[in-house]
């Protein structure tokens, strides 16, 4: 037995407790290259989409874009000489050859699903159109936004956020390796401080990498938080729908932990 969720998507009976109903979930290429580092680990897909599997049957209606890091990065390319345009659309059809992967696999796992391109290729995906976004949602599809925006100059992290925003989703997860934002690259600064939670200005003016400045700004304009957190951390995501403290929450009000310095930013 089911019941309709406040966005109109059929759930579960118990989802209606969740913090979050709606969510757009945004994972690197990086992620599904594993420790191999480059193209796409079989063993990490599907550990991946047991997690989105997971969420799906919590009665989630779940958005994916998914980065191109693991085949083509843009901005990499770029830095070796090539053209930018023509570098950032080769990693916008990377980010459909990794939501293709995606979605086989998710459907041998029974979730049916949808990918849904900026960038036209009917033999593959169905076009990006926010209606039929929005209707595969509400038939609670698991829906796979590819191609980016379409668009050259433009990030994955801001793909993320402005289809977020047009699926009108309660937060944007951003699975990540480490298990949130800290204020220097832990990997490289072992005093490195975790920031449980931070303002979007804050995290704009520190430069924290979070997103890039346009997805950030997105978001602060629209009010929809961003949640970062370990994808490689168990049922991370799952937890964070729940309402558990997991990974960095960025929104608008001003962190509510106090803190030693004039800086709200910076934990105790």
């Amino acid at each position: 037995m089911s019941a309709a969720g406040e966005h109109g998507t059929v759930a579960p009976q118990g989802a209606e407790g969740l913090k979050y109903r709606r969510v757009l979930l945004k994972i690197s290429g990086e992620a599904l290259a594993g420790d191999q580092r480059f193209g796409i680990s079989p063993p990490v897909v599907d550990r991946i989409t047991e997690e989105i599997k997971h969420v799906h049957d919590m009665g989630v209606a779940l958005g994916l874009v998914i980065g191109g890091g693991n085949i083509v990065r843009g901005t990499t390319a770029s830095a070796e000489g090539m053209d930018r345009v023509n570098a950032d659309y080769m990693g916008m059809l990377a980010t459909i050859i990794n939501a293709l992967a995606l979605q086989d696999i998710l459907e041998r796992k029974g979730i049916e699903t949808r990918v849904l391109t900026a960038i036209r290729m009917e033999q593959l995906a169905e076009p990006y159109i926010r209606r039929r976004a929005m209707q595969h949602l509400k038939k609670g599809r698991v829906v796979i936004f590819a191609g980016g925006t379409g668009n050259p100059y433009f990030s994955t992290d801001t793909a993320a956020v402005l289809r977020g925003i047009e699926m009108e989703a309660d937060v944007i997860i951003k699975a990540t390796k480490v298990d949130g934002i800290y204020s220097a690259d832990p990997k490289k600064d072992p005093t490195a401080e975790f920031i449980p939670e931070i303002t979007y200005l804050d995290a704009l003016s520190r430069e924290l990498g979070v997103m890039d400045a346009a997805a950030l700004s997105l978001c602060k304009d629209n009010d929809i938080p961003i949640l970062v957190l370990n994808l490689d951390a168990p049922r991370a995501v799952a937890k964070a729908i729940n309402g558990e403290q997991i990974g960095t929450l960025v929104h608008s009000s001003a962190p509510l932990l106090a803190t030693d310095s004039d800086d709200p930013s910076t934990p105790s």
